[in-house]
């Protein structure tokens, strides 16, 4: 029996307009910087005349902003899917490296104590199960075609690292998922078969800034 062959790709959003270079997590009203702006259509071109029939993004715009080229280019709809949010996290708003940064001031050390749930935000392990929920029902709504969900950097990580069998607490400095970047979950059936992992705005990338983005 013939087994369905079904590609969800996770889409990082690019880069964001960040002048205070603080971690902004789920706060509003941050957006795409110009530099974003282009790495989200390059996003779009390296995904142009895939086999794409559902489009996804987290609330978050940039997450949005980033769909928005994909969306034109494919001529379907980017729909909002609150589980592809970025984690939650306590120093949302404040700079977490440099000489501000939280680790200066020693009440915010009470935040540090478990680093493998973690302790200063949401628990890997949640974020795994909405992440895979959200994967499952795209592989099943595309079946047979392609799927994009727009979203951020820890979620993707973390679903990468679980889907790999390995420990879900990490250094978020070794995460492979660059700006804008493409971890593509391939299946055969219902049965993950491969990972793969492509930057098509790596030219575009001149430093990352504050983690969990």
């Amino acid at each position: 029996m013939t087994q369905t062959t079904t590609t969800v790709h996770l889409l990082r959003h690019g880069e964001v307009a960040n002048p205070g270079g603080v971690l902004y997590g789920r706060l509003p009203g941050y957006h795409l910087s110009d530099n974003g702006r282009a790495m989200a259509e390059l996003a779009a071109k390296a995904l142009h005349g895939r086999d794409i029939v559902v489009l996804r993004s987290s609330p978050m715009e940039r997450a949005q902003e980033t769909a928005a080229p994909i969306a034109a280019a494919l001529d379907i709809p980017a729909t909002i899917d609150d589980r592809l949010i970025e984690a939650a996290n306590v120093f949302e708003g404040r700079k977490v490296v440099g000489g501000e940064g939280v680790f200066r001031e020693l009440r915010h050390y009470r935040h540090f104590v478990n680093p493998f749930r973690p302790s200063w935000g949401e628990p890997y392990v949640e974020v795994v199960a909405r992440m895979r929920a959200a994967v499952e029902q795209a592989r099943e709504e595309a079946a047979g075609h392609e799927a994009v969900l727009v979203s951020h950097q820890l979620p993707i990580w973390e679903i990468r690292l679980a889907a790999e069998g390995r420990r879900l607490w990490h250094d978020p400095r070794r995460r492979q998922c660059a700006l804008a970047s493409l971890t593509s979950f391939t299946f055969e059936g219902g049965r993950l078969v491969s990972i793969g992992y492509s930057e098509p705005a790596a030219s575009l990338i001149r430093g990352e800034g504050p983690p969990g983005a």
